[in-house]
C-alpha cells in the first residue's frame, strides 16, 4: 500500500491508495483484475465436491429475518476492520481509504455483469456486498436450524462474499444458480465459490442449483 495525503471531500484525515498488484490487507494477495481467477486445480475440486453435495427441496422460509444472521458486517477476523470494508480493500482497485480500513474510493470490475464502476463512499449502494449463497436461501436449505453463532459466521465470511454492482445483487435477490446466473465469463468463479461455501457449511443445494453449477463450471 502507498500512503499519501489526498484532499478527500467529507473526510479528514490522510486518505491511503492502494495501488493495483499490491496487498491491501495480510492475506488478501489481491492482482490488479480484483481477483477472480479461480487456480490451478479449483475446477476439479469443486467438481468432486459438488458431487458429495446433497440434494434437497427448500424450505418454505417460515421466520427469516436478516436479524437471524447476527450483526451486519461484524469484525469476525479481528484484524480491526468490519467486513464489509474488508471485502471492498479485497475486491476494489485503486483503493482510497481513511485511516487503515474505511474504504472511501476505489473501482471495481463486476464480476457478475462486466461493467465497470467507479464506487465512492457518499454513494455507497452502488456497490454493495453480496452473498454469494444468500442468506434467506441458506435459511430455507436448513441453516434456520443451526444456531446464531454459526449463522452469524456464515454472514460475514469472506468465501461468501463478494463486492458487486448494485444492479445485479438486486436482480439476484436469494436465488441460487438454477434461477439466476451472473455473465458467462464468471459463471467458472461464482460456481467454485458456491461449492466451496455450501461444503464448508454442509449446506445442501437443490436439484435445479445443482444442474446450474454443473453447467457453469464446464465455463473453466
Amino acid at each position: 500500500m502507498i500512503a499519501v495525503p489526498l484532499a478527500a471531500a467529507g473526510c479528514e484525515g490522510k486518505v491511503s491508495v492502494t495501488e493495483p498488484g499490491s496487498s491491501p490487507s495480510a492475506g488478501s494477495g489481491k492482482p490488479a483484475s480484483g481477483g477472480h481467477k479461480p487456480a490451478s486445480g479449483d475446477q476439479a475440486r469443486a467438481r468432486k465436491d459438488l458431487s458429495g453435495l446433497r440434494i434437497a427441496s427448500e424450505g418454505d422460509g417460515g421466520g427469516y429475518e436478516r436479524g437471524k444472521f447476527g450483526t451486519r458486517w461484524k469484525d469476525t477476523d479481528h484484524n480491526g476492520c468490519d467486513q464489509r470494508n474488508d471485502v471492498l480493500d479485497r475486491d476494489l482497485t485503486k483503493v482510497e481509504k481513511k485511516g487503515d480500513c474505511v474504504v472511501m474510493a476505489g473501482r471495481l470490475d463486476d464480476p457478475y455483469s462486466g461493467k465497470k464502476i467507479t464506487f465512492a463512499k457518499k454513494d455507497a449502494s452502488e456497490v454493495q456486498i453480496d452473498h454469494v449463497y444468500p442468506l434467506a436461501l441458506a435459511w430455507r436449505m436448513g441453516a434456520s436450524r443451526w444456531s446464531e453463532d454459526r449463522r452469524e459466521t456464515f454472514a460475514n465470511d469472506h468465501g461468501n462474499l463478494l463486492a458487486v454492482w448494485g444492479v445485479p445483487n438486486r436482480q439476484k435477490s436469494d436465488s441460487g444458480p438454477g434461477e439466476w446466473k451472473p455473465q458467462k465469463p464468471f459463471q467458472c468463479a461464482y460456481a467454485i465459490k458456491y461449492v466451496a461455501v455450501a461444503k464448508k457449511y454442509s449446506l445442501p443445494t437443490t436439484r435445479a442449483d445443482h444442474d446450474a453449477l454443473q453447467t457453469f463450471l464446464t465455463r473453466c
